[in-house]
């Protein structure tokens, strides 16, 4: 997974207020997008997209302020990431097509777990749900 971590990172270094500026403007679209994501094997990835997607809402919308930007940049980049034509593993493969996607939404999950959860719980979200650990 450290390679996961490290891609993630990288590529969430680079995303700036424009680009989450930009992705902002897109959310009812890629939430709509990720509410039909067909995959068995990854049960807890839609959860996940909606839970990164609230995030990245609520910091735009300043209703979130007290977040670190970096955290929110992670969840910017695995947003960017799952709604990707091209990526590491093509989506059309069965079974496998969202491992890519998974792993890079678990990364940011993982990195960031205390921000989340701490978040998570001022919403009355249920954490547990979100990483997949109910």
């Amino acid at each position: 997974m450290s390679e996961i971590l490290d891609f993630a990172k990288r590529n969430a270094e680079k995303v700036t207020p424009q680009v989450l500026k930009n992705i902002h403007k897109k959310l009812p679209l890629l939430k709509m997008e990720f509410s039909q994501l067909n995959a068995p094997n990854y049960p807890h990835l839609v959860d996940q997209l909606e839970f990164l997607a609230n995030v990245v809402e609520d910091f735009a919308e300043g209703q979130a302020e007290d977040l670190p930007y970096v955290a929110v940049a992670w969840a910017t980049y695995a947003l960017l990431y799952t709604h990707r034509q091209i990526d590491l593993i093509p989506d059309s493969i069965p079974e496998y097509g969202h491992a890519d996607d998974s792993a890079v939404v678990r990364a940011a999950l993982i990195e960031f777990e205390n921000v989340w959860s701490r978040f998570a719980d001022s919403r009355n979200w249920d954490w547990d749900k979100i990483t997949s650990k109910a």
